[in-house]
C-alpha cells in the first residue's frame, strides 16, 4: 500500500542522479515505472536494481515523444505521473556558439518539455487526474555568463510550468516546477568534512518530489526551490 495517490509513473530524461533516486522511491512504493532516455544502456544498472522498464526516446522529437507515451500506455497503463528531467546544455561565449547546437539544447530543455506536457495533458484531462513535475534549475531564475542556451531553455520551462499549472489545475492535474538551485551530489561523491551537505543529495531531492505528489489539491504547490544550506539566494 502507498499514500501516493497515483498508480504509475513515467520519467523522461532518466539517469543515475535525481531520476534514479525518484525511481527507487516510486518502485519501493509499489508503482510501475517507465524510465526513458536517449541512451538506454546507461539505465541498465537501475533496471537491474529496481525493476522499472527502460524505453528509448529523443525528447526533442515530437513523434518520438508521442510514441513513448503510446508504448507507456501499452506497458503500464496511461501514465498518471509524468516527470520531465531532460535538459540540453552547450556552453561558450554568445559570439562563438554554434546555432545548430543551441537549437538542439533548447529543443531538449524547452520543446521536449512541451511535447511531454502536451502528451500527458491529452491523457490526463479525460481522466481528471494526474501530476506533471518539471525539473528546473538556477538557470531558470537567473542566467549566467557563458551559459545562455541553458538559461533560455530553463526560462522557457518555467514559463511552460506556470502556464500549464494555471490551465490544468482546475481540471484535476497537478503541475509543479522544481528549481534545483545548487550542485547535485554525483554518485559516489562525499562532501568535505568542513562543509557537510554542501551538495544536494539526490535522495533528498527525490523525497521532495514525492512530497509534491502527496499534496492535497486544496494546497497544491506550482513551484518549489531546493537548495543546500551553503547556496546564496
Amino acid at each position: 500500500m502507498t499514500d501516493i495517490p497515483y498508480r504509475n509513473a513515467l520519467i523522461i530524461g532518466a539517469g543515475s542522479g535525481i531520476s534514479g533516486s525518484m525511481t527507487r522511491l516510486l518502485r519501493s512504493a509499489g508503482l510501475p515505472v517507465i524510465i526513458a532516455a536517449r541512451n538506454t544502456d546507461k539505465l541498465t544498472p537501475l533496471v537491474e536494481e529496481t525493476g522499472p522498464i527502460a524505453l528509448q526516446v529523443d525528447a526533442s522529437d515530437p513523434v518520438g515523444v508521442a510514441r513513448l507515451f503510446d508504448e507507456t500506455e501499452a506497458r503500464i497503463g496511461t501514465p498518471e505521473v509524468v516527470i520531465y528531467n531532460a535538459s540540453g546544455r552547450v556552453r561558450g561565449p554568445i559570439a562563438d556558439l554554434d546555432p545548430g547546437e543551441v537549437e538542439r539544447a533548447v529543443g531538449v530543455s524547452a520543446l521536449g518539455a512541451f511535447y511531454s506536457v502536451q502528451q500527458a495533458a491529452k491523457r490526463m484531462i479525460p481522466a481528471g487526474k494526474g501530476a506533471i513535475l518539471l525539473t528546473g534549475a538556477t538557470a531558470g531564475v537567473k542566467g549566467f555568463a557563458l551559459s545562455s542556451p541553458f538559461a533560455m531553455g530553463k526560462f522557457a520551462l518555467r514559463g511552460l510550468a506556470q502556464s500549464a499549472a494555471r490551465e490544468l489545475a482546475p481540471q484535476g492535474i497537478h503541475v509543479a516546477h522544481v528549481v534545483i538551485d545548487g550542485r547535485v551530489r554525483p554518485v559516489g561523491h562525499t562532501d568535505p568534512e568542513d562543509r557537510p551537505d554542501s551538495t544536494l543529495d539526490p535522495d533528498a531531492i527525490a523525497q521532495s518530489y514525492i512530497n509534491l505528489l502527496r499534496q492535497h489539491r486544496s494546497a497544491w504547490s506550482w513551484e518549489i526551490e531546493i537548495r543546500p544550506w551553503v547556496e546564496s539566494f
